[in-house]
């Protein structure tokens, strides 16, 4: 499937030669149809859940989507930018919404669980931030165009729900005209924590801290240091750790209040044998045993704490969580970066360790009218009420939205 804009000549204006060269869309079904160089010269330079490589992982592993889809931007048939896209023909609602939701769909699930299931198409990243990948501002033609080509992607699909998951206002604000025209309404979504850096070592970090965080992280991490048998090592090829580590991270899935992707062996043993990006496993042992770990991604000066394990036999009394998000601090400060990523959940210990909350936005439509109404009606006060619970008293450390992220109209 391909789209194409041109340039309609003006009077007296350039020669059609002259004009300003057509863009055209292309859809691949996979991220290996875009050329490294080119992927690594579009995508952020700090941010590693964007490198080439877990994509391709994702494609190998079974996290939740039915396939995958990349909108590739091209123009003098240079690729120029690149949306991806996922796939969920049935994706299941409570699987994805709140405890109090969740409650409440409970006996929808066992009487006909079927109709949870709703056709959802996601823009950008299903496990970090969202992008559109490019070198620069798209001009507003080639912006239209992607808009379009997303709209056609669903429709050829058959999935009546397109959402742009977690974008920054930043980056949806170029796209905002076109989204609005489109029928797309914006609300908030559960925003990312970010730690920055720039300390010479992990005991300038502790200094920094505020006073109560500080005497915290320095108890904390005695009471895993006194626990037996208790140790951290950084493993390079965490490979033969796979079985355990999968078992960690189903106790940690167990207790999620949301499950929109999930990690399997495949996708793990596919990122471990990847060319980029550099990854580390920050794995915390009580003896031989494999009792933690946080995995971490690397590129330039970036760092992302990916997914987490524990044994929650004793990740209360042995301060796992903490022991190993201190050790991946500690890594990234030793590996130069600027910032550490961490995950969308567990705001008051990530506030703790210094995170700042990052604004993010959904931007949502359906391309059935009445539907589109409907969702219009009741979601944004749904997630807004969800993200209100998953703050709790860290709310108003979210930056307040621009004045344009408030629900556009039809």
């Amino acid at each position: 499937m391909s789209r194409e804009r041109g340039a309609v000549p003006r009077p007296g204006g350039p020669s059609p030669v002259a004009a300003r060269a057509p863009y055209r869309v292309e859809v691949a079904g996979t991220v290996g149809a875009v050329p490294p160089q080119v992927w690594r010269k579009l995508a952020p330079a700090d941010d590693p859940l964007w490198s080439q490589g877990v994509f391709a992982a994702m494609e190998r592993g079974r996290l939740g989507p039915a396939g995958y889809r990349y909108l590739l931007l091209r123009r003098d048939g240079e690729v120029v930018a690149v949306l991806p896209l996922c796939l969920f023909p049935a994706l299941r609602l409570d699987d994805v919404v709140g405890p109090r939701e969740r409650r409440l769909l409970r006996p929808l699930r066992a009487v006909c669980p079927g109709l949870l299931g709703v056709p959802m198409l996601f823009c950008g990243h299903l496990l970090g931030q969202g992008h559109v990948l490019g070198a620069g501002p798209l001009p507003p033609e080639a912006v239209r165009l992607l808009v379009s080509a997303v709209g056609d992607a669903a429709d050829l699909a058959g999935l009546g729900t397109v959402v742009f998951k977690d974008f920054a206002d930043a980056e949806l604000a170029l796209f905002r005209p076109e989204l609005e025209r489109a029928g797309y309404f914006f609300t908030r979504s559960m925003p990312d924590t970010e730690l920055r850096l720039g300390y010479g070592s992990f005991e300038d970090y502790v200094r920094a801290l505020p006073a109560k965080p500080r005497r915290n992280a320095r108890s904390k991490l005695r009471k895993f240091a006194a626990w037996p048998g208790a140790r951290i090592e950084i493993v390079e090829d965490f490979t033969p750790l796979l079985p355990e580590m999968l078992a960690l991270y189903e106790q940690v899935m167990e207790r999620a209040d949301q499950t929109l992707d999930r990690l399997d062996a495949s996708f793990l043993a596919a990122l471990a044998g990847a060319a980029e990006p550099r990854r580390a496993l920050v794995a915390a042992f009580e003896g031989e045993r494999l009792v933690a770990y946080l995995l971490c991604l690397f590129r330039g000066t970036g760092a992302t704490g990916a997914r987490i394990g524990l044994d929650y036999r004793i990740a209360h009394e042995a301060r796992l969580y903490h022991a190993v998000h201190y050790a991946a601090i500690r890594l990234a400060i030793e590996s130069g970066c600027t910032h550490i990523r961490f995950a969308q959940t567990a705001y008051t210990p990530k506030v703790e360790l210094g995170c700042r909350l990052v604004a993010q936005s959904y931007a949502l439509t359906h391309r059935g009218p009445l539907r589109r109404a409907l969702l219009r009606a009741l979601l944004p006060r749904a997630l807004d009420t969800a993200l209100t619970e998953a703050l709790g008293p860290h709310a108003e450390l979210l930056p307040a939205p621009e004045k344009r992220t408030s629900y556009a109209p039809s």
